[in-house]
């Protein structure tokens, strides 16, 4: 793997994402791998995807006590839990210097954010979510390789949960007959606060749009064909469950 370390000069960056106003990242690039991942765009200059991860190493001292007005996402184009960052503690120096009164949303696929439980709990407007889905192990360690467990993450929740933390669950991404959105909501509901559903984006999904539509030719097609018709079913889901919920979809 490759470790790229950098100077940072800012340490909240201003997005479009809807209802962020801002974002912080600390690495750039996921060791995850995820061949999903829409930040696979970044491959034409760093290499296969997966394989390489940005060290901003010196984002803590540039964001002590700073203060901005607005909701900030961490992150964005990476993972704040990925596997390097057991070793370089990079988000938990973020987290300690960070202004606790910032408005903050945490995601991640790890349930290393358990580390950090002390640290979070000083927050005074934070949200952690946790990217679920259904898949099967053996299905995850072919798209998802050097994530943990679902099992795990549903852990993670009930653990973060049970701290007084806010939580959600960010199910992603949806794609129709292979996600059981009824499993992990059953599975999540007495744990998280609210969901936010994402449809998988073929557009963005590089080669994995490929490997979908051979291996998975009903998915593929079905999302494809009829995005909006799934988009539906999503929502009736939602309902049927009595729990809050948007549902992100984008153009095939």
């Amino acid at each position: 793997m490759r470790v790229i370390r950098v100077r940072a000069r800012n340490p909240f960056g201003r997005t479009k994402i809807s209802g962020i106003d801002f974002v912080v990242n600390q690495y750039i690039g996921c060791i995850h791998g995820c061949k999903y991942c829409y930040a696979k765009f970044m491959c034409r200059w760093y290499g296969e995807w997966g394989k390489w991860v940005i060290v901003r190493e010196n984002l803590p001292e540039l964001i002590r006590d700073r203060f901005v007005s607005g909701s900030v996402l961490m992150s964005s184009i990476s993972d704040p839990y990925q596997p390097i960052e057991g070793k370089l503690e990079l988000t938990r120096k973020v987290l300690k210097a960070m202004n606790q009164k910032i408005r903050l949303k945490i995601l991640t696929k790890s349930d290393l954010i358990l580390r950090d439980v002390d640290l979070l709990e000083e927050f005074r407007r934070l949200e952690v979510g946790l990217t679920v889905n259904s898949f099967d192990e053996e299905l995850r360690k072919i798209i998802e390789p050097k994530a943990p467990s679902m099992e795990r993450r549903f852990k993670a929740l009930e653990r973060l949960h049970d701290h007084g933390i806010k939580t959600y669950s960010f199910i992603a991404p949806v794609i129709p007959k292979i996600t059981d959105l009824n499993y992990v909501i059953e599975r999540t509901k007495d744990h998280v606060e609210y969901y936010i559903v994402e449809l998988l984006n073929l557009k963005t999904s590089g080669n994995f749009r490929s490997w979908l539509k051979k291996n998975y030719p009903s998915s593929y097609y079905g999302l494809k064909m009829d995005v909006g018709g799934y988009a539906k079913k999503i929502q009736k889901i939602l309902a049927e469950h009595s729990v809050l919920g948007r549902v992100i979809v984008h153009p095939q």
